[in-house]
């Protein structure tokens, strides 16, 4: 298990590395724009860098163990949705079509994939959840070490739950893919070198998704908690998505008011932002770490002081931007 992991450490920081310094007519640039948080054109193709980590230590597993990891129907769908993010970094495709793709895609996942579910209301929540988690991840890259820090500490969380609940190929899984992100982020805090761009962003927003539901089916940690260890990201897109549809906002369009480029704007700045994003992450994880054995009725109480904190953190950056304002 270790070696899989250095092996995906090591792949992916080499292959960003790589990546970071070369300039090929293949590869896409982050070309900066009025929506942007960057000033200058950025490679966006780091996550191929993660993908190929986490698939070299797969492989090295393979080879050492004789085994695969128990899940490896969900590559069809990861290749899927790497494929068709590549297409549109360089052709861009209609917000629509992505959006179909991605729910068939889903869909042929819960039919015939690891964990099949039969068509209910169950599969139809089921695949609105998944089809969301793959984007609001891609909404929330947008700033220097932010989405690969969430999946570090996010997977990492699920990976020690697992590996303490005995479920040895969940936690080798979830610690690959920290490794394949760790590599990474070598190259993408801030200031960046590499972005993950769309072909990382949505694999792992799936992932995450996966990773959440299967730690629930196998009592290793409740549903709700699986979104509490990811809430920085799926708070933040929510919230952020209802406000622009009830205020008749085009939300499909790029934006700058998530709350974490709000900040920055703000004049914090890439590097103190991130900084404090990791640190709700780590009290995130920390908190369902803790809570993971309690009962429900512990648990339900956690979840309310979450949404609580979260609910002040949301007026505390209002309040900061209408100070900003100038006086009339």
């Amino acid at each position: 298990m270790l070696l899989a992991c250095f092996v995906a450490l090591v792949t992916s920081a080499l292959l960003a590395w790589l990546l970071s310094r070369t300039r090929v007519r293949w590869l896409a640039l982050d070309i900066p724009n009025n929506r942007s948080l960057h000033t200058r054109p950025t490679p966006r193709s780091g996550g191929l860098a993660i993908l190929c980590g986490a698939a070299a230590g797969i492989f090295v597993y393979w080879l050492s163990s004789g085994q695969l990891l128990p899940g490896m129907a969900s590559s069809g769908a990861i290749l899927i949705l790497a494929g068709v993010a590549l297409v549109d970094d360089h052709h861009h495709i209609a917000a629509g079509l992505r959006l179909l793709i991605q729910a068939i895609t889903v869909a042929l996942l819960l039919l015939y994939g690891p964990m099949p579910v039969p068509v209910s209301l169950l599969w139809c929540a089921l695949l609105l959840f998944l089809v969301w988690m793959i984007n609001l991840y891609n909404f929330m890259d947008g700033m220097d070490g932010f989405a690969g820090g969430m999946a570090v500490f996010g997977f990492g969380t699920l990976a020690l739950l697992a590996w303490q609940a005995g479920s040895m190929d969940l936690a080798l899984g979830c610690a690959i893919i920290v490794a394949a992100c760790g590599g990474f982020l070598l190259f993408n805090f801030p200031p960046a070198s590499l972005f993950m761009g769309d072909a990382g962003s949505t694999v792992l927003g799936l992932l995450a998704g996966l990773v959440i539901l299967r730690a629930h089916l196998e009592a290793i940690l409740p549903l709700w908690l699986g979104v509490l260890v990811f809430s920085p990201f799926i708070v933040d897109a929510s919230v952020t998505l209802a406000s622009r549809v009830l205020r008749g906002e085009k939300f499909w369009l790029p934006h700058k008011k998530h709350a974490y480029q709000r900040l920055v704007e703000l004049g914090w700045g890439h590097k103190r932002t991130v900084l404090a994003e990791y640190a709700l992450m780590v009290a995130c994880s920390g908190t369902a770490i803790m809570a993971a054995r309690r009962s429900l009725w512990s648990q339900t109480i956690i979840i309310a002081v979450w949404a609580l904190i979260y609910g002040i953190l949301i007026y505390l950056i209002h309040r900061a931007e209408r100070r900003r304002e100038p006086q009339t």
